[in-house]
């Protein structure tokens, strides 16, 4: 059980049976009142916020979440299937559970599974991954006096902005947090 001094920002957390991951954790002290944090908390499962208030005198329970180490094999309709790296057990998720990983999720690739209770939550992507541009319009010669971009399609049909000198087969490496162009590979 977590104190209200034990609850940080970026920490998880249960509350009401739901893992929720702390996005701001704010203590707050009134003249003549007690003490109390403030936080803003992400529900992992739908990914709705909400603020609540803890009590100095609160207790709640750490959030007994679970990352694995999964391969992404194939998509079959609205499920994905996924091999855990070390013991080949293959596991069925659907849309909820993939989100929006989905847009840069290519066979092959590596992932973390988020696990809750044993059930799978959450699939989440390393914060960058490398893709090959697969079209690239030709960029306008004389546009370059501001920072000017110009969408490109990467392996899988997504579209990102990229600056005007990546062409056709360029490796790019794209932020999952943001789905943007972070740099070239």
């Amino acid at each position: 059980m977590l104190g209200m001094s034990d609850i940080k920002k970026g920490g998880a957390v249960a509350l009401e049976r739901q893992p929720y991951v702390v996005m701001s954790a704010d203590f707050m002290k009134k003249q003549k009142g007690r003490p109390v944090l403030r936080c803003v908390l992400k529900n992992i499962k739908t990914g709705q916020s909400r603020e609540h208030t803890f009590m100095q005198s609160d207790k709640i329970e750490e959030a007994d979440i679970e990352r694995q180490q999964y391969q992404f094999l194939y998509r079959q309709g609205d499920n994905w299937q996924f091999m855990n790296q070390s013991t080949y057990e293959q596991l069925e998720l659907g849309k909820d559970e993939v989100g929006d990983a989905v847009r840069l999720l290519l066979e092959g690739q590596d992932v973390e599974v988020m696990m809750f209770d044993g059930q799978p939550i959450m699939v989440e992507l390393p914060i960058k991954v490398d893709r090959i541009v697969t079209v690239s319009p030709p960029g306008i010669k004389g546009d370059t006096s501001t920072n000017v971009m110009k969408e490109v399609e990467i392996e899988g049909g997504v579209k990102v902005k990229a600056p005007l000198f990546i062409k056709e087969g360029d490796k790019i490496r794209i932020d999952t947090r943001t789905g943007e162009y972070a740099e070239r590979a």
